[in-house]
């Protein structure tokens, strides 16, 4: 007997934080679920026979126009969602990286809504999920250092 279930896999997506000379990160506004509206990291799924850092360079450049250069992993994380009866619904392996712009002039473009810089403080006070402030807080330490 076969699961006739839409995908019973994991999905495994990945994303960066983005930092320019100016200590600003870049986050996007979701513009597709799941988590549609909230703001995030730029990033998407990982193609079959793609690297993860050629779909981190890729997904960046379609969804905010930036060349980056990656600095370090910051985090590998998961999330399951639930359908309406609580059963899971969606599984997500998300591979976070730390990077800094080379070129380009951030955009919304694909699966993004809008597209900004932020400080840390405002990423203190901007809506999103926990642990996307947690990766955000790693990659700083990484790109910037401790002090």
């Amino acid at each position: 007997m076969t699961d006739s279930a839409p995908n019973r896999r994991p999905i495994v997506g990945v994303a960066a934080a983005i930092w320019n000379d100016h200590r600003e990160i870049l986050l996007i506004r979701r513009g597709k679920e799941p988590r549609k509206g909230e703001w995030s990291l730029p990033g998407g799924k990982v193609e079959f026979g793609e690297t993860l850092q050629d779909a981190v360079h890729r997904e960046v450049l379609e969804e905010t126009g930036l060349t980056i250069e990656i600095i370090a992993l910051a985090e590998a994380l998961e999330t399951i969602l639930d359908d309406e009866t609580g059963a899971p619904n969606a599984h997500y392996v998300l591979i976070d990286y730390s990077a800094r712009v080379i070129s380009g002039t951030a955009k919304a473009a694909t699966d993004a809504a809008d597209a900004r810089w932020f400080t840390m403080a405002q990423v203190a006070q901007t809506p999103m999920w926990d642990e996307m402030r947690r990766v955000i807080a790693l990659s700083e330490a990484q790109v910037w250092g401790q002090g």
